[in-house]
């Protein structure tokens, strides 16, 4: 007896009540006990460093216990025993996507966090947790840096070694999978960056300086030009940057990119780097500078001790300028909102489509022939 077409949807109904969608949203993470130093520096020298600098991973240990020794300093002495906030927003922005996500899917969505570099919220240790939660279903959602697939490509290659290592009989445990690897060019993103720069000159510059006299740095995160074949993300954080300029730049003429570089020896970085890129808006008659970062989603050290260490360095330079630091969007709740906005298409097909078997031990390497 053949199925009706109403049975038919009846069943594919009911094989679908049952998914469920877990968001594995991914930082990097920041230490909060000095002690963690060597072991983070040396995750990162092999996750980031190594995709662009010539340097061979025997040295890679060693080195992160010397950069310990910097950071210990620069933490510790310097900053009066600064720990980074990053983890904690990164909690927040975590509670209010799921809280959102929640009132539009219920408990058939929940947002996990990773963070690239940080125990005990590793990837393989977070995905662990997805499976014994028993979600089969996966939106990889990296959200600290707004750039490209050179940044959240590590996402990527932490799940993939991870999910690797996770294999346990003849399926995989994984039926769906989307990724959302950046939104650089989002314009809910953009035009919240203009309207936090214009309300902060409205409130803080407007009566006291021209339009011309204020300088505006859009900051994103820094990119090496050359990365072993690796798109490096330039091109992304060039359309954010040119994006939000162009909303600003008929009102404000000094407006300048400025990218956090992390300045290492022997690599070309993208310019002009933050402290240049105020210098030159000073030289064109600015009077106040403000620093606004755009391709950072979640305060980190960077934006906070690097940018500190430059203004610090403009202000004995350029004392009678004004200097304004601006955050991260952090766990604002109009960004949180636009955040899971982004994942509900990508949840939606999730949840819809029917659960992918995958098979593992069937891949066969194809070998091509050539015929003369």
């Amino acid at each position: 007896m053949a199925a009706t077409p109403q049975q038919i949807e009846h069943t594919h109904e009911k094989l679908l009540e049952g998914q469920r969608v877990a968001v594995l949203l991914m930082g990097y993470g920041e230490v909060e006990s000095y002690e963690d130093f060597a072991n983070y520096n040396e995750q990162a020298l092999l996750l980031l460093t190594a995709k662009f600098a010539p340097v061979p991973t025997w040295i890679y240990p060693p080195l992160a216990k010397i950069l310990a020794l910097f950071d210990r300093h620069e933490w510790g002495h310097q900053h009066n025993d600064f720990i980074s906030p990053h983890n904690a927003i990164f909690e927040k922005q975590r509670a209010g996507i799921e809280k959102s996500l929640q009132q539009k899917w219920g408990d058939r969505v929940q947002v996990f966090k990773a963070f690239n570099f940080c125990a005990p919220f590793l990837p393989q240790q977070v995905l662990a947790e997805i499976k014994n939660q028993g979600f089969d279903k996966l939106l990889i959602y990296p959200l600290l840096v707004v750039d490209s697939i050179f940044t959240s490509g590590i996402a990527i290659e932490q799940v993939n070694k991870a999910l690797s290592q996770m294999s346990d009989g003849n399926e995989h445990w994984v039926k769906g999978l989307r990724y959302i690897p950046s939104f650089y060019n989002e314009p809910a993103y953009i035009n919240m960056m203009v309207r936090l720069v214009e309300e902060k000159i409205a409130s803080d510059l407007a009566t006291t300086y021209l339009a011309a006299e204020i300088g505006i740095v859009l900051m994103n995160h820094g990119c090496p030009h050359k990365a072993k074949g690796f798109t490096s993300g330039i091109s992304e954080s060039q359309v954010l940057y040119d994006l939000v300029r162009d909303k600003l730049i008929n009102r404000y003429p000094l407006i300048s990119v400025g990218w956090l570089n992390h300045d290492t020896p022997l690599i070309a970085w993208t310019q002009p780097n933050v402290e240049q890129a105020a210098k030159n808006l000073i030289q064109l008659g600015a009077k106040a500078v403000m620093f606004m970062p755009i391709g950072f989603a979640t305060e980190n050290h960077e934006t906070l001790l690097d940018v500190h260490h430059i203004i610090h360095a403009l202000r004995k330079k350029y004392p009678t300028v004004n200097y304004i630091q601006m955050p991260c969007v952090n766990d604002r709740p109009e960004f949180l909102e636009m955040v899971a906005e982004w994942a509900n298409p990508h949840i939606a097909e999730l949840l819809s489509e029917p659960a992918m078997t995958v098979k593992p031990q069937l891949a066969v390497p194809h070998h091509y022939h050539h015929h003369h």
